[in-house]
């Protein structure tokens, strides 16, 4: 019997600073996420990070917290729900990062009879600390707990049709009739991140910028984000010089991809862009770096420098059409 798995990132059990510290600790202590030996990654995170960083990121998280939970828990339980009436299959739900688990998800459709899982890892673009993380933990779990099951993940499905057009069509009803800049906000990733997985040596990040039809690299997320970026302004009939790209949530002092969103929203406004739009297209649902760091610091980072006028779109979260593109894309390999 086969069965789906939908996979996102994860999320403190609450605002608690000890539950914040709970999080913090797996998501940075993962090799994928702070990609040094596990002697240096835990005298960073537990000996520095920890003791810092909890207290404020559970004074962010009460800034988006819902009655309901987390934003993003509640926002990937309600895809689940919407989702499991269009299959015919069994729909189980897991985290990356705390609960439910990815083991806990396994479990339930394991409980169900499946024996034949289709993993889908919310995450449009490729990259170590999102999608290959998740599919590296998956297997780690089948292997240790469920060796009778079989495991097959949907691929990164940033440049395929029916996901662009449900996100450019997102994009367009949530468009102000005047904007002087459409800017695309993506996860930062370190420097480093981008050769580590590029299986075709052929990355210098100048090139991962690339159109796709120039440069392809089915591994790198730079060039994910660029092709995103080119078939949805292509989508939505857009000069290029309307629409910017940038990075955000960047940590630690090594060099991460650029530009840097916080920069990039500070100097727009002296260039005469004050009036903008921000997607975040890394992101399938509304979180923490969407709700808080774009649509409330990006704002008053703006707004600060001089911008008039700010809109953040918001996620896919639950939207019918979205909720299809995922059954389409597991229904491929089920």
């Amino acid at each position: 019997m086969k069965g789906i798995l939908l996979v996102n990132l994860g999320s403190p059990k609450s605002t608690s600073v000890k539950d914040v510290r709970r999080y913090l600790d797996e998501f940075l202590m993962d090799e994928r996420v702070i990609d040094l030996r596990w002697f240096f990654r835990s005298l960073l995170v537990q000996g520095i990070i920890l003791n810092t960083r909890p207290k404020k990121s559970a004074e962010a998280y009460k800034t988006v917290w819902t009655d309901q939970g987390s934003p993003l828990i509640v926002i990937s339980e309600q895809i689940q729900k919407k989702l499991q009436p269009l299959v015919e299959v069994p729909v189980s739900l897991g985290m990356r990062y705390e609960e439910p688990s990815i083991e806990t998800g396994i479990r339930e459709l394991v409980a169900k009879g499946v024996d034949e899982i289709v993993l889908l890892p919310l995450y449009p673009q490729y990259a170590m600390s999102t999608t290959e993380t998740v599919v590296v933990k998956a297997e780690e779990v089948r292997a240790k707990y469920f060796p009778q099951v079989k495991l097959k993940h949907v691929k990164p499905f940033y440049n395929r049709d029916l996901y662009i057009e449900v996100l450019a069509k997102s994009i367009q009803r949530k468009l102000p009739e005047n904007f002087d800049r459409l800017q695309f906000s993506y996860h930062g990733v370190p420097e480093r991140h981008i050769y580590k997985t590029d299986r075709t040596e052929t990355c210098n990040l100048e090139n991962c910028r690339t159109e796709g039809k120039h440069h392809f690299n089915e591994y790198c997320y730079l060039n994910h984000c660029y092709e995103t970026t080119r078939l949805v302004r292509e989508k939505l009939g857009l000069p290029e010089e309307k629409v910017g790209i940038s990075f955000q949530s960047r940590l630690g002092k090594d060099p991460w991809v650029q530009p840097y969103t916080d920069a990039t929203l500070a100097g727009l406004p002296e260039k005469g862009i004050k009036n903008i739009v921000v997607a975040c297209p890394a992101f399938v649902s509304d979180c923490l770096e969407t709700l808080e760091e774009i649509s409330v610091e990006g704002k008053e980072t703006f707004l600060h420098a001089g911008g008039e006028q700010f809109t953040y779109i918001p996620c896919l979260n639950d939207d019918d059409d979205w909720v299809q593109v995922i059954k389409v894309l597991c229904e491929e390999i089920l």
